[in-house]
């Protein structure tokens, strides 16, 4: 499994329900493609406080590669992206993408 993590410092004056529907989005995606186990999204409620303004967050899970890889290809996907770009703050750099390999190494 992938465990494809994305965490978003949002721009100023983006609200809680732009996010919220952004999010409502991504969810949509997972009937779409096969090979999405999972998906999680919200906002950090970390006791540890250590965010650094990444207060909003996913998790995508991808049976393989493979999955992950047509998610990245699907129109659904860059719509949603493009929508993630334009609430970061600092469009890309506002953004943090890291996919995760689970079980067996690869």
């Amino acid at each position: 499994m992938i465990r494809h993590i994305v965490l978003m410092k949002a721009r100023p004056g983006v609200t809680e329900a732009e996010i919220a529907a952004i999010f409502a989005d991504l969810a949509a995606i997972k009937a779409k493609l096969p090979g999405i186990l999972a998906i999680h999204a919200g906002r950090s409620e970390s006791p540890e406080q250590m965010e650094r303004g990444y207060m909003h967050g996913f998790t995508v899970d991808f049976a393989d590669w493979a999955s992950l890889a047509a998610y990245q290809d699907h129109p659904d996907h860059k719509r949603v992206g493009a929508a993630l770009v334009a609430a970061a703050e600092g469009g890309l750099d506002g953004l943090l993408v890291f996919d995760l390999p689970t079980g067996s190494p690869r």
